[in-house]
């Protein structure tokens, strides 16, 4: 095989970015819903919800959830088991080291949305017994959001860039039934921010 010699680099091409050090492993989505009755309260519900369409296990869904609506136990509902332990050893279980037991056990299940960024957007998780519906509205303006070097913090292993869309108003039904709490704005950064938001466009790497 020949080399090519045409030259792409960013230097001498018109419009392609400089490309991001480090080895991709995740390329999708992590909308979450997190309620609490007042802010700075435990969260009586924590859902966090992955569409993927890269990683080394290739691409698929899954839902870890804990709430009241679940006797306070995690679960987790998913299309692809082998993305699940992935997500464990790595990103969800970096975020929230409660994911990572393997003894949450994992319940097949078939995932669904609608609805668009300027008003709401609804995801349905339904398994053979549970239907769970989480949905986001009153939309806040986007924030383009990166840690550029995996290793600039200890406890942040990996990189990340993504759109986050915080949202002042979110719920989560499990066959039905509401979750309790509301959703609660803060800041971050200085900018309005939310305890529920969509997260799009995510692209983890490591270095």
């Amino acid at each position: 095989m020949t080399t090519s010699s045409l030259d792409m680099s960013s230097e001498t091409g018109p419009a392609l970015p400089p490309i991001v050090p480090g080895k991709l492993i995740l390329n999708g989505e992590n909308p979450f819903i997190r309620l609490s009755h007042a802010p700075g309260d435990p969260f009586t519900t924590d859902a966090s919800l992955w569409t993927i369409t890269y990683s080394p296990k290739g691409a698929g869904h899954a839902l870890f959830i804990k709430s009241e609506l679940t006797d306070n136990q995690w679960r987790i509902y998913s299309d692809n088991p082998e993305l699940v332990s992935w997500l464990q050893a790595t990103v969800q279980g970096m975020l929230n080291p409660e994911t990572a037991s393997s003894r949450i056990a994992v319940l097949d299940a078939r995932f669904s949305r609608h609805g668009d960024v300027q008003s709401t957007w609804t995801q349905k998780v339904r398994s053979d017994t549970d239907e769970i519906v989480l949905a986001w509205s009153n939309l806040i303006g986007p924030l383009l959001m990166a840690h550029d070097q995996p290793t600039q913090l200890p406890e942040r292993e990996y990189g990340v860039s993504l759109i986050m869309i915080p949202a002042l108003e979110a719920r989560l039904t499990l066959n039905g039934r509401k979750a309790s709490g509301q959703v609660w704005p803060c800041k971050y950064d200085g900018q309005p921010f939310s305890t529920a938001s969509l997260a799009f466009s995510e692209s983890w790497r490591e270095a």
